[in-house]
């Protein structure tokens, strides 16, 4: 599976921007999908995840409430999509597909391969 992560920008305080990523590749495998992001200076952190079905997200304490992740139909495509946002936002975020970790979700990095290549986000005050 290959992952292209698009839709980052420079916004302001407040705005919504929603992030996709597009899988290609071995599609049929089923697979979990996450969303992480890192800041400059800083370790890659999770922010959101969802499982092959759809039917279980899980989000970091950061981002609930104001960002949702979801995934298409058919199932290759996950979008993420964040409201409210805020200058602390600001980073790289990748999306990731994890092939060990599919009916639920997981938070942890390592569950994860492959990686999209990142697509910057900046929020200004």
């Amino acid at each position: 599976v290959q992952l292209q992560a698009s839709g980052g920008g420079l916004v302001r305080t407040g705005d919504s921007l929603r992030l996709s990523c597009a899988a290609s590749g071995r599609t049929r495998d089923p697979y979990s999908m996450g969303w992480f992001r890192q800041a400059p200076g800083k370790e890659r952190e999770f922010v959101a995840a969802i499982n092959w079905a759809g039917s279980t997200t899980d989000y970091s304490d950061s981002v609930k409430g104001r960002f949702t992740i979801s995934r298409g139909n058919p199932k290759n495509t996950v979008y993420l999509q964040m409201n409210s946002l805020k200058p602390e936002d600001t980073a790289v975020y990748y999306c990731a597909a994890s092939r060990s970790v599919v009916f639920v979700t997981s938070r942890d990095v390592i569950h994860y391969d492959p990686w999209g290549q990142g697509t910057q986000v900046t929020v200004s005050s």
